[in-house]
């Protein structure tokens, strides 16, 4: 009797002991598996709105691997408004940007004024581009903007029927104009939920800034979005 007591007592004295070496080890192998799942991998973020980060004039062999990296690197996606010409010449740059996770869209074959061209070259810019993205990638854009921003509705109309959405910008860098990384990095994150921030494949201080940008727009819960097929910016 005395016997069975004493075992009682030592069982009830051992399970908070047992019961905490249990929690403390369910706990260690938690935050080792948390730990495991994503090293390196940036902290999830909050996000109130979305802003497009949007890059023209590409693909480019000096910096468009860059820039796919710095992106990627800061867990962002962008968009790239690719010439259709630079495109056929770097075909298996358009496919690493497709690869990494990036929208591509058409920029035109070669970069004019469209409203200062004939119609049919107007055609010509938008399919061409259309066919050679295509061969590229496999993939077909739904997305057009006008180099310079330069349209008017027979452009406009001319993208619908290819079945483009035209899109302009709502914040211009000014990367093009030798801006420095701390001005473009200023620029960009001074967009709102919905903005459209443009840039360009074609410069190192615009890739530099890419790291700057994604944590300027998290400081204010904004995250890089995609932009529909109605031009508007929404989640990735």
């Amino acid at each position: 009797m005395v016997l069975r007591s004493l075992l009682a007592v030592a069982l009830l004295v051992a399970a908070p002991l047992l019961s905490t070496g249990a929690a403390n080890a369910a706990n260690a192998a938690s935050a080792g598996a948390a730990t495991d799942a994503a090293p390196g991998a940036p902290a999830a973020r909050a996000c109130s709105g979305y802003v497009a980060l949007t890059y023209d004039d590409g693909p480019t062999p000096q910096f468009t691997r860059p820039l796919l990296s710095a992106l990627n690197a800061a867990g962002a996606r962008a968009t790239f408004f690719d010439m259709g010409s630079r495109v056929q010449q770097y075909p298996d740059l358009a496919r690493a940007t497709t690869a990494a996770g990036m929208w591509i869209a058409n920029h035109s074959w070669s970069h004019p004024y469209l409203t200062r061209i004939s119609a049919a070259e107007v055609t010509r810019e938008l399919s061409n581009t259309q066919n050679a993205i295509r061969n590229a990638t496999g993939q077909t854009p739904t997305l057009f903007r006008p180099p310079y921003g330069d349209t008017n509705a027979a452009v406009q109309a001319e993208a619908r029927r290819q079945g483009m959405a035209q899109v302009l910008w709502s914040v211009d860098t000014q990367d093009w104009n030798n801006a420095s990384t701390d001005a473009i990095v200023r620029a960009a994150t001074s967009a709102n939920a919905g903005g459209i921030v443009l840039m360009h494949d074609g410069n190192q201080r615009t890739v530099d800034a890419v790291p700057r940008i994604v944590r300027g727009l998290a400081a204010k819960n904004l995250c890089p979005g995609r932009i529909d097929s109605t031009g508007r910016v929404v989640a990735p």
